[in-house]
């Protein structure tokens, strides 16, 4: 930038180039393949996804049996719906640590962030819907002379 001494010399100042906005380019693997990482509570998910015919595997086995509650397959199916692509990827994942739910949020993540990365025009949609964000609320820890996390004790007066 020139040298500013006053402020008349502000405007009249021309900026230099400015930092534009990132570009994202496509992370593919040698196979063809996006892999990208979700988290959720205490659940970690290492996503692979493909063109396919729309297989999801989870842990080795088909997403309904390992998430048996609809409301956990819908879950794990809400990017790909949101991005229009259904019947288009294979997902392979491995996830551990948590529960279920924590789990199919893990695998939403690691979906939603390797469709970014498969396909960058589709980051705009996924990031419109949430789907990118990491939902960073863990259990609170419990603190001592507490019998959970913020519950106290019985109180008795005698």
């Amino acid at each position: 930038m020139a040298d500013l001494s006053s402020l008349k010399d502000l405007g009249t100042a021309v900026p230099e180039a400015t930092a534009s906005a990132p570009v994202h380019v496509r992370k593919v693997d040698s196979l063809g393949r996006a892999y990208a990482t979700g988290k959720r509570k205490n659940a970690i998910a290492r996503v692979w996804i493909k063109p396919g015919s729309g297989k999801v595997t989870v842990n080795g086995r088909d997403f309904p049996v390992y998430f048996a509650r609809p409301v956990l397959q819908m879950i794990l199916k809400q990017p790909i719906v949101a991005a229009a692509r259904e019947g288009q990827f294979d997902v392979v994942a491995t996830v551990s640590g948590g529960g279920l739910s924590g789990q199919a949020g893990a695998v939403r993540h690691g979906i939603s962030k390797a469709l970014t990365y498969f396909e960058p025009g589709l980051r705009g949609v996924l990031k419109k819907g949430g789907f990118l964000t990491r939902d960073s609320r863990v259990v609170e820890r419990k603190k001592y002379g507490k019998a959970k996390a913020r519950r106290s004790f019985q109180f008795s007066k005698r």
